[in-house]
């Protein structure tokens, strides 16, 4: 009952961002200042799961190609946070559909010199056409489906451009349990996010969307990210097989 009580309340504090919005104004501008805020949040929760990033990225090699090289697609890849955990000699195509990353790519490009970029273009996940059907090894999602405005049609874009026994590594923030009060921020705490977080949710049911795709493997878990009661916290990671 306190959620549709509180949230017209956070609406009308929202009000002059959604008088911005409603005039075009505000997605224009907030894209340029986004990639800048998450250069300084990102590194700083990328330690908080340091461990939980390395011990998933450790099996990344077992899914290369016949030729013995890695053929990753990484679909909204912000700064680049994630390239210190692909494996040497790493072929890597980038999709994300904010162009002021750009200059943030190139830097985490520089920092990891192992990794070989061969194609960077700006897409959303729920378009990869740019990637021909089962041409990639893995498909790499960190933090990113909850801000997708079709997280199905993403999934089914994973599914066509992964190769047969290919995988799609995945570490996400999800809905808490409904009866609890982490759930409850979330509701409360989501118009905020999704002008200030670039269109993320919350309270995204994103594991029920995984278990209805046709992966012939689902390896997944839930997990905490601290501080334990910020609604962010609960967090799917794993992979899975086409």
């Amino acid at each position: 009952l306190l959620v549709p009580f509180l949230q017209p309340r956070v609406q009308l504090l929202l009000l002059p961002i959604r008088v911005l919005a409603c005039l075009g104004l505000w997605d224009s501008f907030y894209k340029k200042v986004f990639p800048y805020i998450m250069a300084k949040v990102a590194p700083i929760y990328s330690h908080k799961v340091y461990k939980q990033k390395q011990e998933l990225f450790s099996s990344l090699r077992k899914f290369a190609g016949p030729s013995g090289q890695l053929a990753l697609l990484e679909i909204g890849t912000g700064t680049g946070t994630d390239f210190q955990f692909y494996p040497l000699g790493c072929r890597l195509a980038c999709a994300d559909p904010n162009p002021n990353f750009t200059k943030f790519l190139l830097k985490g490009l520089s920092e990891n010199r192992h990794v070989k970029l061969e194609r960077s273009v700006d897409a959303c996940g729920e378009d990869l056409d740019h990637i021909l059907d089962g041409t990639t090894d893995v498909v790499v999602c960190t933090l990113v489906l909850c801000s997708v405005t079709n997280v199905k049609k993403v999934l089914t874009e994973v599914l066509r451009v992964l190769r047969r026994g290919g995988a799609f590594y995945f570490l996400e923030h999800v809905a808490a349990e409904h009866s609890s009060w982490t759930y409850f921020w979330q509701k409360v705490c989501d118009p905020v996010c999704n002008y200030f977080g670039d269109g993320c949710s919350l309270s995204k049911e994103t594991q029920k969307e995984l278990e209805k795709m046709n992966f012939s493997e689902l390896n997944l878990r839930r997990i905490h990210v601290t501080p334990y009661w910020i609604p962010t916290s609960p967090h799917i990671i794993e992979y899975a097989v086409k």
